[in-house]
């Protein structure tokens, strides 16, 4: 398995920030609470972040951040806050003039966030024209799944007697072949990191997560991509969505008392952001 990706310093930092992109063509699991809480990460550990909003339908990344805000003026508390930003589909009919108008939000939201040092792209769960822009934009491409054969859908389609990948989906494919574009027109060590994390994954050694780990690990040396830890399913992530809340600002907030699940939350925590290389921020 690759190593984690560390962060360009000072002195070997290229122009730009670096893009995370949290991508997958499917609702529901859960790419904007891992945004928020990588948007939470790196900037406790002391960097400038901007963060984009791609999904305009749903918002959630963005009513995320607002409720964050309301929840620090209401509170008299000094939080944080990424420079955010939410980019809306265009309305034009025109499918042509629909994407130029896209295009030119894209990127002049992207030069508006150029001093950041890390921008997280939050897409939609859906294929669409912002969504291609974000993926192609991708220095990191964080792809949450849920641990089951549902969601894996989203990468391959599966036999359902052997739990063998027949092969790649439409999805998996773009990715990959982005990925050999961007190596032959910047070089093999310029293409980008593919992390997919596996969210509420089973606390029991099932058949199920057997199949799962035996097929994510036939896919991802066929398409590249390496595999970390997400989140189980815990009521602790719908209640900081209330209050814009991530599990790092529990103690300083002092909003939710600790449990054991909330402990368990935080272990999960730290093992993401060690996988993404943020082993060093205090969780």
């Amino acid at each position: 398995m690759p190593n984690a990706p560390q962060l360009p310093t000072e002195a070997s930092k290229p122009a730009g920030p670096h893009f995370f992109v949290i991508g997958n063509e499917k609702g529901g699991t859960g790419k904007s609470t891992t945004s928020m809480h990588l948007i939470a990460g790196f900037m406790a550990s002391g960097a400038r972040v901007g963060s984009m909003d791609l999904d305009s339908r749903q918002g959630t990344l963005t009513r995320y951040i607002e409720n964050r805000r309301d929840f620090a003026a209401k509170n008299g508390l000094d939080l944080t806050m990424p420079h955010h930003h939410a980019v809306l589909e265009s309305r034009a009919n025109i499918k042509a003039e629909a994407e130029a108008e896209e295009a030119t939000t894209f990127h002049r939201t992207v030069q508006e966030l150029r001093d950041c040092d890390v921008i997280i792209i939050d897409t939609p769960g859906r294929d669409s024209y912002l969504s291609r822009l974000g993926h192609a934009q991708a220095d990191t491409l964080i792809t949450p799944i849920n641990d089951s054969f549902v969601d894996l859908d989203v990468l391959a389609i599966v036999d359902p007697d052997t739990y063998r990948v027949r092969r790649p989906s439409k999805y998996a494919e773009a990715v990959f072949q982005e990925k050999m574009s961007r190596a032959r027109r910047l070089g093999a060590n310029r293409t980008f990191d593919w992390i997919v994390i596996r969210n509420r994954l089973s606390q029991l050694d099932s058949r199920n997560r057997q199949a799962m780990d035996q097929a994510l690990e036939e896919l991802s040396r066929r398409i590249g991509f390496r595999v970390a830890p997400g989140f189980s399913e815990r009521v602790v992530f719908r209640e900081l969505f209330l209050e814009g809340l991530t599990l790092l600002d529990l103690k300083s907030t002092g909003s939710t008392k600790m449990s054991m699940s909330h402990v368990a939350a935080r272990q999960e925590l730290r093992d993401l952001l060690s996988a993404i290389g943020l082993s060093d921020v205090k969780v």
